[in-house]
């Protein structure tokens, strides 16, 4: 199954704004992570932006399952990018 690189930005103040939904998001990860879904997802050191990388059948799942996530929904992820990755090793 083909895999895909997510790069977002967060909103400012991420710290504070994704207080309400961090919780939410947290366990919808792990139910990804567990499904094999979600190789790995998570910030940049400076919290500007986030890194992830998903195993699904095409883009337009990973889009929804991007979509889907409480970040998403509440701004917390502000825009985000897909792009098919070739894992090399």
């Amino acid at each position: 199954m083909p895999k895909y690189v997510l790069w977002g930005r967060y909103c400012d103040n991420v710290l504070e704004k994704r207080a309400p939904y961090r919780q939410a998001h947290l366990d919808r990860l792990a139910q990804l992570k567990e499904t094999g879904t979600l190789i790995t997802l998570g910030p940049t050191q400076d919290l500007t932006k986030v890194f992830g990388v998903y195993e699904a059948e095409n883009e337009a799942a990973v889009r929804r399952l991007v979509e889907e996530d409480p970040y998403w929904q509440n701004g917390i992820w502000t825009e985000y990018e897909v792009m098919e990755w070739i894992q090399a090793f």
